[in-house]
């Protein structure tokens, strides 16, 4: 009794003191809702040689642009780095509804995801299906895959090129660096400053492909088709959550130059193996959603915070998505001008009989007109040896 008096007596005084208790509604704490990742696959084989490079196919176990052993034990880091990096946010094993990885029909991305599957979902308990196998099958998705001349004629002859061009000389650099990387001696010609300028001449091809002129117009139709994909999933997660936790892109440095181009965070260097863009979808304690972007390119360090020009680290999704709008394709295949559809061939080639049939009729007339202008009246041509009257 004494206990229920006082709480009465506490309540009776708060409200002679003129004393209002207002009730706050309970904070709702800043929550990562959704994961976009895009990576590079790991370490390979070159992609091909040069006629010269006494490295051919076969010295390469599975033969050109192949994951090797090294690419597949960065994968496998990475992965344990991503299951780090979203510990509480992913279930410890796998679930499939969380989770989908899309890939290039390339064997080497195919691999690296599956790679990097293994060390961000290692099996455990159930889903162990043979004690001695750390594994299990992950799908992974896909489609099919429908300035300086005395130098570069240097290269020519030594590599036995006949026609170098920005790409021929960065597939140089390429074979050359993955054959150093896996201790093989490179050719004498092969010096360090070679490789140097090699290298300067690799990361202006990359800057003249995405870049340089023309730049915005590039930027929207290489790496703005991704984008406005990724913008698509970052706006419907904000709004009913139907998508997995985290989606996945495993593909190639050109594939990630393109979308940081669009993005305009690009550091002007090539995507080493095994990096990853990271897209992260966080709503805020009041309710609002905001995008942070990461690049993660070095194995033994945090991914680098990247900020989208225009806005700050923890950007707004309303100003991600108006800051992204302009690179956007509307109309990506008539903007590119890809070649029409058979049916629109047949009509555009009948047109152009029809065309080209009607402009020799017109010259032909034409000319019969001047031909009759050209001559006076009662004038008749005499053939040689006729007689003159």
């Amino acid at each position: 009794m004494a206990g229920r008096q006082f709480v009465w007596s506490g309540a009776l005084l708060q409200l002679l003191l003129g004393v209002h208790l207002i009730v706050m509604p309970p904070t709702q704490a800043r929550s990562l809702r959704f994961v976009t990742l895009l990576y590079r696959h790991g370490d390979r084989s070159p992609v091909k040689t040069y006629p010269k490079d006494p490295y051919q196919e076969d010295e390469w176990p599975q033969g050109f642009g192949q994951l090797t052993k090294e690419g597949m034990r960065q994968h496998w880091e990475l992965g344990q780095a991503l299951r780090q990096r979203y510990h509480g946010f992913l279930n410890t094993s796998y679930h499939r509804q969380e989770v989908y990885v899309r890939s290039t029909d390339f064997d080497r991305t195919l691999m690296s995801a599956e790679a990097n599957l293994a060390g961000l979902f290692p099996p455990n308990g159930m889903q162990r299906f043979n004690p001695n196998i750390s594994w299990q099958p992950i799908p992974v998705h896909t489609v099919p895959i429908t300035e300086d001349r005395q130098f570069l004629e240097m290269v020519a002859n030594e590599t036995g090129l006949t026609d170098l061009t920005l790409e021929t000389v960065w597939n140089v650099y390429d074979t050359l660096f993955c054959e150093q990387t896996h201790g093989l001696v490179l050719p004498p010609w092969a010096s360090p400053q070679t490789m140097q300028r090699l290298s300067r001449l690799k990361d202006f091809s990359f800057r003249f492909l995405f870049g340089i002129y023309e730049q915005a117009e590039k930027a929207r139709l290489q790496g703005g088709v991704l984008l406005a994909q990724i913008r698509k999933n970052l706006t419907l997660m904000a709004a009913s959550s139907q998508l997995p936790k985290l989606l996945v892109y495993s593909a190639h440095d050109t594939t990630l130059v393109a979308l940081q181009m669009a993005l305009d965070v690009y550091n002007g260097e090539q995507a080493p193996y095994a990096s990853c863009h990271i897209f992260e979808l966080y709503q805020e304690d009041n309710g609002n959603f905001s995008v942070e972007m990461y690049f993660r390119n070095e194995s033994n360090k945090a991914p680098w915070p990247l900020i989208l020009p225009g806005c700050p680290h923890r950007c707004p999704l309303q100003d991600f998505l108006h800051l992204t709008e302009p690179v956007v394709p509307k109309d990506w295949q008539r903007e590119c001008q890809l070649a029409s559809g058979p049916a629109d061939t047949e009509v555009i080639v009948a047109l152009a009989v029809c065309g080209s049939i009607l402009f020799l009729l017109i010259v032909l007339l034409l000319t019969v007109l001047f031909r009759m202008q050209a001559q006076p009246p009662g004038y008749r041509h005499v053939a040689d040896g006729e007689d003159h009257a």
